[in-house]
């Protein structure tokens, strides 16, 4: 991220957790979850921080951000996600409480994903 950028604490929050994300250090990704937090997908859903990083241990997901937008404490990211070696551009939006992520929903066209799947 570039230096300049102008942020609040929502927006550190955001970033450190993506930034932990992609050095797949899940304990300081952790550290950014509220215990409840819920994550809303495409492809799921995923109550409690746990959960989810478990989750993200197993998937290795990386986070390329192309732009952040910030109202307060809503953050909103446009990333390309590498997952299942696609490059997939996608949009998440998070609410940030006491500085933890309390509630994030990501959007993504699915298919490309879907149809690398394996067919049962």
């Amino acid at each position: 991220m570039a230096n300049n950028l102008k942020t609040n604490n929502a927006t550190e929050t955001v970033i450190t957790f993506i930034d932990a994300l992609n050095k797949d250090d899940f304990k300081t990704a952790r550290n950014c979850l509220a215990d409840d937090m819920k994550f809303i997908g495409v492809l799921g859903t995923r109550e409690g921080a746990d959960v989810y990083i478990a989750d993200m241990e197993k998937m290795k997901l990386k986070y390329d951000i192309q732009k952040i937008f910030s109202d307060n404490n809503d953050v909103c990211l446009f990333y390309d996600i590498t997952m299942s070696g696609l490059k997939i551009f996608s949009c998440g939006w998070y609410t940030v409480e006491d500085n933890k992520i309390k509630l994030f929903k990501v959007i993504f066209d699915p298919r490309p994903v879907l149809e690398k799947s394996p067919k049962k």
